[in-house]
């Protein structure tokens, strides 16, 4: 599912008469959690951006788990012209993890689950040249998870006793960066 969604967009962006780039984080890169997209013109000042970003680290130190992916869609507004400049863009987006929440880092539980997530980009293109421009951005927002509490050390049933999904709610920075962006036309 999750490849037919990106091919379709790459397929459709690609298509559509206007300037189409695709984009790679450098920052998570580096770290090895991958945060790729595309994003493409949709009016005189506006733009479309879908972004991935996914962590397949099964494990940092072998037990405690380090999962994510993340789907991000966004509409952003540039203030002095596309591809240029400072922007601002509004998102929702959806996300599954298998990971230890920050108050569970010393303990043997961790957190498998899904959630939602709607925000708002701050950012700046730097053009490059007429094919290259870094895209330097933070996001941040209302993250609303559910998940099922569970043990890492092969302790059976779950930690917590909610009868389904436990569920959380908070409102954080979720992503940011240096992307390298290459015009495709």
């Amino acid at each position: 599912m999750k490849k037919i969604l990106l091919f379709a967009i790459i397929i459709i962006s690609s298509n559509v008469q206007s300037q189409t780039y695709l984009k790679f984080n450098a920052v998570t890169a580096i770290v090895l959690v991958p945060n790729v997209g595309v994003e493409t013109s949709i009016g005189e000042k506006t733009t479309f951006s879908f972004d991935v970003m996914a962590s397949f680290w099964k494990s940092f130190d072998g037990k405690n788990p380090m999962e994510f992916y993340t789907y991000t869609p966004e509409i952003r507004y540039h203030f002095k012209e596309k591809y240029n400049g400072f922007y601002a863009g509004f998102h929702s987006g959806f996300d599954t993890y298998k990971i230890q929440k920050w108050g569970y880092w010393d303990t043997n539980m961790y957190e498998k689950g899904m959630g939602y997530r709607i925000g708002a980009t701050l950012g700046y293109n730097k053009k490059l040249s007429d094919k290259f421009i870094l895209d330097i951005f933070i996001r941040g927002g209302w993250h609303q998870g559910f998940y099922k509490g569970l043990y890492n050390d092969g302790t059976p049933g779950r930690y917590e006793n909610v009868k389904n999904w436990n569920k959380s709610s908070e409102y954080l920075p979720y992503g940011g960066g240096v992307m390298i962006s290459y015009k495709l036309n």
